[in-house]
């Protein structure tokens, strides 16, 4: 019987045109870097004054995104909008509120451990003048665009550390515009800098919503988070894309033995 293919959802829909939408503001940075690199004059390296409007276009798009994130909304993911209230229903289950954190915490980390290594590496390579503060910005908006792929096709924190079963019943979701913002710590400007601001207070109000209500971030506690009561079928859309590529690739093999023998 062949199996039933699901439409992408709403939700879904808007991550893969914030996925084009980054890959393009990332492309666009890299080239204007580039084009400066290549004309000898540095000063969109040297001086903020040459990278005012781009800056102020990507500060603005974020701020904009995470102004919206602190909002209920029923076009972004639960696993943003469990924190609220209104989507937590209670399942029965009795767990107290330190047990969850203590399982929250052995998961969550090894990834913040390991987030703050790759960027102490980042941060040493700009602070001893390998790398210039326009490559701060591009690994940010790389980091981006990597947020968006590890939504749509592949998270490694959630493979090989959290083992959280979906992005739902992802613990750090709302860390992701703090995680984007890092490399901008030490950029010397105010657009960069309130993003910095702005991210973290995010990630703060998270925490501490997690902190009074840990119950709303699970699946055995939060009814929401079922796979049943699921909006956005990320996961269906995956094993679609694996299912995808798996045929493609045997076809390819197939093709190329085809071709191997013939010869």
């Amino acid at each position: 019987m062949k199996r039933k293919r699901t439409g992408l959802s709403r939700i879904s829909f808007g991550h893969c045109i914030k996925l084009v939408f980054r890959s393009c503001l990332l492309l666009f940075a890299l080239t204007v870097y580039l084009i400066s690199r290549g004309r000898g004059t540095y000063e969109l390296v040297d001086e903020y004054a040459g990278n005012r409007p781009l800056l102020a276009f990507i500060s603005t798009v974020f701020t904009i995104e995470m102004v919206l994130r602190m909002l209920p909304s029923s076009i972004e993911s639960m696993g943003c909008q469990k924190q609220f209230a209104r989507n937590y229903i209670p399942t029965g289950a009795e767990y107290t509120g330190r047990e969850l954190k203590r399982e929250s915490w052995r998961a969550t980390l090894p990834v913040l451990a390991s987030w703050l290594l790759l960027n102490g590496v980042i941060w040493a390579l700009w602070f001893f003048g390998i790398i210039d503060w326009m490559i701060l910005v591009l690994i940010s908006l790389f980091y981006a665009v990597c947020d968006m792929i590890c939504i749509l096709f592949f998270c490694p924190f959630q493979t090989w550390m959290m083992r959280n079963k979906c992005c739902g019943s992802c613990r750090i979701y709302n860390w992701d515009y703090a995680m984007i913002c890092t490399p901008l710590v030490f950029v010397n400007h105010p657009a960069p800098r309130a993003l910095v601001i702005i991210s973290l207070i995010l990630a703060a109000r998270w925490e501490i919503t997690f902190h009074l209500h840990p119950e709303r971030f699970f699946e055995r506690t939060n009814l929401s988070l079922s796979c049943a009561r699921c909006p956005e079928k990320l996961c269906s859309h995956k094993k679609q894309l694996r299912s995808f590529l798996r045929k493609h690739s045997e076809l390819l093999r197939e093709s190329v033995g085809n071709i191997r023998n013939r010869g």
